[in-house]
């Protein structure tokens, strides 16, 4: 269940107030006539079905109070209610399959902004992923794909193709275009730093080929490996599964693929590092495509092609 808050003008309030009422999905309502203070108006509550929320945003966006006002939602661990558990009932659909496209869009533009943190955490993983080949240390890899922030940007891409979202396409793109270069930048020169001080040198690419094969080996298992665990990391975005997204970080070579290149610049492994960044490209346009696929079959499963959404 979710929680819904909508502040409009007074004279709104009514209609407003009738989508809540006249939805199966809706229970709970609460209306708190001037209470909202800036903008002024109305402040108007209820506790939603997760499959009913698409169509209520929808309803109450066409009156303009996304304009005129504001609306929220809150993801509710626990309701204790027989009218709300009758909302839920009667909502058509299942709420694991429910898609709410508005919430998907916000959640997915914030992630996809390049900023100093996203930068921060791209580089800490590709550098992690670089301690893992030179050392040969599997648990040291598998750290580095969890901590890759990767996925936030090709969901986004992603969202923003589905929903014909282009600006949302663009800010996606520049954050994965500008932090993957300037990430591998840093791991070659982290790199450079371990070679100038004698802690590794190239035979610790050698060492570690049976392990790592795997991250500059392009073939068609990685395109098949990227295309599953995009697929499954918008069906956990979408169906509010979450813990099913740390199996998609540790499945795909994204940020190992970046890492290894770094280290394989500075050592001078030129092919390697050419067959490293194709494998990063592959993973990002098979990771992309299997997430807009699922959104593509998730929009026609819903019996509609959704309502356009605003910039933002």
């Amino acid at each position: 269940m979710l929680h819904l808050r909508a502040v409009c003008p007074g004279a709104a309030a009514p209609d407003v107030l009738a989508v809540l009422r006249e939805h199966a999905g809706a229970a709970n309502l609460v209306h708190l006539p001037g209470a909202a203070v800036h903008p002024e108006g109305d402040v108007v509550e209820a506790t939603i079905a997760r499959e009913a929320a698409d169509e209520i945003l929808a309803a109450l966006s066409a009156l303009g109070v996304d304009h005129t006002g504001g609306i929220t939602l809150e993801q509710l661990d626990t309701v204790l209610s027989d009218a709300a558990d009758t909302a839920e009932a009667e909502a058509p659909g299942e709420a694991a399959d429910a898609v709410v496209w508005q919430d998907l869009v916000a959640k997915t533009g914030e992630e996809s902004r390049f900023n100093a943190t996203f930068l921060a955490f791209l580089s800490i993983a590709c550098l992690l992923a670089a301690v893992g080949v030179i050392t040969a240390s599997t648990i040291t890899m598998v750290g580095a794909m969890v901590v890759g922030p990767e996925f936030g940007p090709l969901a986004g891409i992603a969202v923003g193709l589905v929903c014909k979202r282009y600006d949302l396409v663009k800010r996606a793109a520049v954050a994965l275009a500008v932090g993957f270069p300037l990430a591998i930048a840093i791991t070659a020169g982290g790199a450079w730093l371990g070679t100038a001080a004698g802690l590794f040198d190239a035979s610790a690419l050698t060492s570690s080929d049976a392990q790592f094969d795997f991250v500059y080996e392009v073939g068609p298992w990685s395109l098949i490996v990227a295309v599953l665990a995009g697929a499954a990391g918008m069906l956990s975005m979408t169906s509010a599964k979450s813990a099913a997204l740390v199996g998609v970080f540790i499945s795909v070579t994204t940020v190992p693929a970046a890492g290894y290149a770094g280290v394989a610049a500075i050592l001078g492994q030129w092919d390697r590092m050419g067959m490293s960044l194709a494998q990063l490209a592959v993973n990002l346009v098979g990771i992309v495509a299997a997430a807009a696929a699922v959104l593509v079959l998730r929009h026609r499963r819903a019996g509609r092609v959704g309502r356009p959404l605003a910039p933002g």
